[in-house]
């Protein structure tokens, strides 16, 4: 063999051992991002909603054995995940970290509404729907929320939800003076999901001199004509934060877009008692409509 020969030998053999090398190097690499895959399935975590229920009862789109509307109050409503009945209707998501809200038309409709609801509902002391705040005491909810899907109507516009309320109601005495056989009184606040877009109505009075006894009565209160946020939600995660105080209620859309009522109205509501609602009062009869509302974080305080 001539040095040529040898020259030419040694050289294929060094290209070979390169290629081997570099194919080790690849496969090496090609382990370490399988490796890295299986560790970031590994590391998902199931997410929960940040969102304490101590102070709250629901009330689902299906009936108990009365023929009303099935709710859970305190403690119970802690295992609501466990709760065959409530399952379909209030349940966890913990991909998203959320509570999701399911409600469609139903027979399992409150007093006074054609519509049906998987809704919290605030209770200051658990268990006892009596005790409530007045403006004077103030009041604040915060949450983050997003819709988690929709039905449309026969025109193709989604059906709307009401996601938040600061509900009226009457004390014993108010209600006893004015010969009530309950104790509702209107919601002041009602904030709406519609069509992708932030809604919020409230309450007037017809007549600014109304005072006590009429200004219990529900007809002494008529709608406004509504607010709309100019920011459009749509199916996104979005904050509300409703801050009430003596004569005057503040609701703000993602932190940076305000509604301020400060009025007459406003000051002779003080009259009433009130409590927060949050969930999914779904405001449609249409058959086969339903709604599913996702509740991240969900805080109230006094």
């Amino acid at each position: 063999m001539n040095f040529k020969t040898l020259f030419i030998l040694l050289f294929a053999f060094s290209l070979s051992l390169g290629y081997a090398q570099s194919n080790s190097g690849e496969d090496a690499k090609t382990v370490k991002t399988d490796k890295k895959k299986k560790k970031k399935k590994r590391k998902k975590k199931t997410k929960l909603p940040k969102i304490d229920l101590s102070h709250w009862k629901v009330t689902l789109p299906v009936t108990n054995d009365q023929g009303k509307p099935y709710e859970i109050e305190p403690p119970e409503i802690f295992d609501f995940a466990s709760n065959e009945v409530a399952r379909p209707y209030m349940y966890i998501d913990s991909t998203k970290g959320a509570i999701v809200f399911h409600a469609m038309p139903t027979e399992s409709k409150t007093r006074n509404t054609k519509y049906t609801r998987s809704e919290l509902r605030e209770q200051m002391v658990p268990g006892d729907n009596n005790t409530n705040w007045t403006f004077k005491d103030g009041g604040r909810m915060k949450a983050k929320i997003a819709i988690d899907d929709v039905t449309r109507d026969s025109d193709g516009k989604y059906h709307r939800i009401i996601i938040m309320q600061i509900h009226g109601r009457l004390t014993n005495e108010q209600r006893d003076l004015i010969g009530e056989d309950d104790n509702n009184a209107p919601p002041i606040l009602k904030i709406y999901w519609d069509k992708g877009k932030i809604r919020v109505k409230t309450k007037v009075l017809k007549y600014l001199d109304t005072g006590l006894p009429e200004i219990l009565h529900e007809d002494a209160w008529d709608n406004d004509d509504g607010f709309n946020f100019v920011q459009e939600v749509g199916f996104k995660k979005f904050t509300l934060e409703v801050k009430v105080t003596e004569g005057k209620m503040v609701i703000i859309l993602n932190g940076n877009e305000f509604k301020v009522y400060e009025s007459i109205h406003m000051k002779k509501w003080g009259v009433f008692e009130n409590y927060f609602k949050a969930g999914n009062y779904f405001q449609t009869r249409d058959e086969g409509a339903y709604a599913k509302v996702r509740f991240y974080e969900l805080e109230v305080s006094h």
